[in-house]
């Protein structure tokens, strides 16, 4: 077992990898259903053809088995099913588990990944905010009920959002009845993405968080991405997985 921890540097050039092949994975999407004559409404076609976040899931995996992780031990694009507590199962994006023997399993990590590209930043936003938020909630309901054993795994949500001018604007809220929060007033979808990362792991919901900005034309370039809060980036994310990963491994 290695146990070796990529260096910032390292997780930079790889994020990069991820970003561009994040942008160029949704644009041939929608151009392979445009050109099949089936092109969903809008941006919703680079969604629906699945597969834009592989490369992040990769990135998580490659870190995991660097350190020393099994790849026995990682799942990604299949048996990601968990048992919930308010519905019966939720597929994930990349879960760890332990097998400790034939009758015996632990689940050491549970990672979910999200994006958000224009035009619709309105809905898209709030149904982002509630599907983090539910998930978070059931998955720990389920953890009290014994679902998973007696050791806390690790929840990780990571997001991925698109740098323009729509999504950098400062956005009215609506108050017809109380005010809001001070810290949504005037602000963008960006810095209100930021919140909601920063308090998913303020109130214990998730253990780590990671959120990424890309421009679409120098993300599907080079890869560029900007990590707008220094407590939410990928480097950061990546080792308070690792970490916890490795002080479960040592108690099997």
């Amino acid at each position: 077992m290695s146990n070796d921890i990529a260096t910032e540097a390292q997780i930079q050039v790889e994020t990069k990898v991820a970003v561009r092949r994040f942008w160029n994975t949704r644009s041939g999407q929608s151009d392979r259903q445009t050109a099949s004559g089936n092109s969903d409404q809008g941006t919703r076609g680079a969604v629906t053809g699945g597969g834009h976040l592989n490369g992040f899931i990769e990135l998580l995996k490659i870190n995991l088995i660097r350190a020393g992780i099994a790849e026995s031990d990682i799942y990604t694009s299949s048996n990601v099913d968990l048992p919930g507590f308010y519905r019966p199962t939720k597929k994930w994006d990349l879960i760890v588990v332990k097998t400790l023997s034939s009758t015996e399993k632990r689940l050491i990590a549970v990672i979910e990944l999200k994006s958000q590209v224009g035009p619709s930043f309105g809905n898209n936003a709030n149904n982002r905010a509630e599907e983090s938020i539910g998930s978070a909630s059931d998955i720990w309901v389920a953890y009290r009920e014994g679902r998973f054993g007696n050791n806390r795994p690790f929840l990780g949500y990571l997001m991925v959002l698109e740098s323009c001018s729509r999504s950098l604007s400062s956005v009215n809220v609506q108050e017809p009845h109380f005010r809001v929060d001070e810290v949504f007033r005037g602000s963008s979808y960006t810095e209100r993405y930021e919140i909601l990362c920063r308090r998913l792991v303020l109130e214990r919901l998730y253990t780590s968080a990671c959120f990424l900005t890309s421009e679409a034309a120098a993300g599907a370039s080079d890869g560029s991405f900007i990590e707008p809060a220094a407590d939410l980036t990928i480097h950061g994310f990546i080792v308070s997985l690792i970490g916890h990963v490795l002080t479960e491994n040592a108690r099997s």
